[in-house]
């Protein structure tokens, strides 16, 4: 399995799915999950909140209306009412449920925002390698490529650092290629 972390928008990514960072009411507001309804239209949200509330850990799927996929799963990694915060376990479920919805569904490519990191405020750099333990980990039946996706340059370098995916550098910051 192919798995890169890459920086960008993940409303306008490609991939057979796109998994939503959501809180267990599935409602979606701002964050990731603002960035997927604004780029899929309303539909979305009016779908997902039908299939909430889910535990936290779980997951639902809902089509990807004018996204780039055929479906948008919803990884519950934190808890949408009370004190909203994600924990090791639920980062760890959310990701483990998605990547597992994805291969029942026969999704052959897959896009991972850092959940529980955003609204949620869990440590990115934690959260970064609790999920990244868990693709590493995770046998997959159709599943042939994972993006692990940062919007902002900080965040990309933090999650390519936790997840072990940052080029090797060599003196004055000069990458092995480019020797």
């Amino acid at each position: 399995m192919e798995f890169d972390v890459v920086q960008g928008d993940i409303a306008a990514q490609s991939a057979d799915a796109l998994v939503n960072a959501a809180g267990t009411s599935l409602e979606m507001g701002s964050g990731v999950a603002g960035a997927l309804k604004r780029g899929a239209g309303a539909g979305i949200n009016e779908e997902a909140t039908e299939k909430g509330p889910v535990d936290l850990g779980k997951v639902a799927v809902t089509d990807a209306y004018d996204l780039d996929a055929e479906y948008v799963i919803h990884a519950a990694a934190m808890a949408h009412y009370g004190s909203g915060e994600a924990t090791r376990e639920s980062i760890r479920d959310a990701t483990r449920n998605a990547l597992e919805r994805a291969d029942e569904l026969g999704c052959r490519s897959l896009v991972i925002p850092a959940l529980g990191c955003g609204v949620a405020g869990f440590d990115l750099v934690t959260g970064a390698e609790l999920i990244g333990e868990e693709i590493g980990r995770y046998e997959p039946e159709t599943l042939a490529e994972i993006r692990f996706i940062a919007y902002s340059d900080d965040e990309y370098e933090t999650i390519r650092a936790a997840t072990g995916t940052a080029e090797p550098s060599g003196m004055d910051g000069e990458s092995e290629s480019d020797r």
